[in-house]
């Protein structure tokens, strides 16, 4: 298959323009193809692993990736997908999310390997440079205002009278496609990829380079990713799914993986891994064959976490998980245990009273079907065997959390039914 053909198969692929003669394009040698990223926030998110992975598949393809970073377009906020304006950031904090962003997106791409390296670049670069003037005569002139009020990520904002759209965030478009005009001049780039939400502005800057020097360029766009309700992806209760382990946790991040539907597991596959198709059909027959293996979810799970945080930390998830759910505790090595406090997992610090019923109580663990919590719920729990303690199962209603019995002389880790946990520190 050829690069289009792949990322179509992975659902990659919302929208391309002029595909016939893409790929004649593509077929004649070594293509640039960008993506930008603004940096809204200190850390990219899962749904960002779409556009790295595209940018990578590219690179594998012999093609050359640029990542752009939104270092000027991030201080002026991309009013693409939004019902009302975005809060303007401050030059500095843009910078500083920007240093964490490029770090994280830099570990996709390969810059030392001849013809095809990455480069990454900052539009700050560029547009910081033009004065009024040079932006409204050499940009400016280009573009229709009747044109760009007919573009989507305007057009909604318009038509909402209570929140209408500013001249900030309507020159957006301009700028993206000025970026486009300066990396097709500066780096021969012909391609631009970015969410289906995109569209406009990289049309727009198409249209922008056949007016300012006849050239011709092309545009690729993909699909919002959702899960399989409908929401976006990279959202749970707590919120999004960072790439930064200091926000997601690798055991976390694992986690949200290993957790995902049938459905869900088979789609992600080709889109969040670099598997192979035919490795993917294989894995599908697989997982068809025995369901309640969850083989789908393992590989996925296992992939990403690669791919973001190494094979280190999949090590690490993948023992806390075994531990967890298949009564392993004895593998928890001491800093599993460290990672866990900081994972998510319900935690607890003991008081003076070590009583494990006292225990249930505190962390809320002793519910009644009406919601209270008691001891003598506790009781019921230690009684009707629905309580371990570090892999054990408790049954003596007088147990004490001493530290003599604690994991590395500080932890325990209580479970409660099969799917409960609480980790207990003293």
């Amino acid at each position: 298959m050829n690069i289009v053909e792949q990322l179509k198969h992975s659902g990659m692929i919302a929208q391309v323009s002029s595909e016939d003669e893409l790929l004649r394009h593509l077929e004649d040698g070594c293509r640039s193809i960008y993506c930008g990223f603004d940096p809204t926030a200190d850390s990219l998110h899962i749904g960002n692993l779409v556009p790295l992975l595209a940018l990578k598949k590219f690179q594998i393809a012999g093609h050359k990736p640029i990542l752009l970073m939104g270092g000027a377009t991030g201080i002026i906020g991309d009013p693409s997908g939004r019902d009302s304006e975005r809060e303007l950031q401050s030059p500095d904090a843009v910078e500083k999310q920007m240093k964490s962003i490029r770090l994280q997106a830099s570990a996709f791409l390969d810059f030392d390997c001849g013809q095809n390296s990455a480069l990454i670049v900052n539009n700050l670069d560029w547009i910081s440079g033009i004065n009024v003037i040079d932006y409204l005569r050499d940009i400016g002139k280009h573009f229709s205002v009747n044109a760009m009020m007919q573009k989507e990520s305007v057009r909604r904002r318009i038509v909402n009278e209570s929140q209408g759209i500013s001249y900030t965030e309507f020159s957006y478009m301009i700028l993206q496609s000025y970026d486009f005009l300066v990396l097709n001049k500066k780096h021969e780039c012909t391609i631009q990829i970015g969410g289906s939400d995109q569209w406009g502005n990289i049309t727009a800057g198409i249209d922008l380079i056949r007016k300012a020097q006849g050239g011709s360029a092309f545009a690729i766009t993909y699909p919002l990713i959702t899960r399989a309700d409908g929401t976006k992806l990279g959202k749970s209760t707590g919120g999004s799914i960072w790439l930064d382990k200091k926000k997601t946790p690798p055991f976390a991040f694992y986690q949200y993986w290993l957790n995902v539907s049938d459905e869900e597991a088979l789609r992600y596959l080709a889109l969040f891994t670099l598997l192979k198709k035919d490795e993917i059909l294989k894995l599908s027959k697989e997982h068809q064959r025995n369901p309640g293996k969850r083989i789908a979810q393992k590989m996925l799970a296992a992939e990403v976490t690669t791919l973001v945080h190494g094979r280190d930390e999949l090590r690490q998830a993948e023992r806390i998980t075994s531990a967890l759910f298949e009564s392993r505790i004895e593998a928890l090595r001491e800093k599993d245990l460290e990672q866990l406090s900081l994972d998510g997992l319900q935690k607890s610090f003991l008081g003076e009273d070590r009583s494990l019923i006292s225990a249930l109580v505190s962390a809320g663990l002793a519910q009644t079907p009406k919601g209270e919590v008691t001891i003598g719920q506790a009781r019921k729990l230690i009684q009707g065997k629905s309580i371990s303690v570090n892999g054990k199962k408790i049954t003596d209603i007088e147990a004490r959390l001493e530290s003599s019995n604690a994991l590395y002389g500080k932890y325990f880790l209580v479970q409660k039914g099969k799917k409960t946990h609480c980790l207990f520190v003293g």
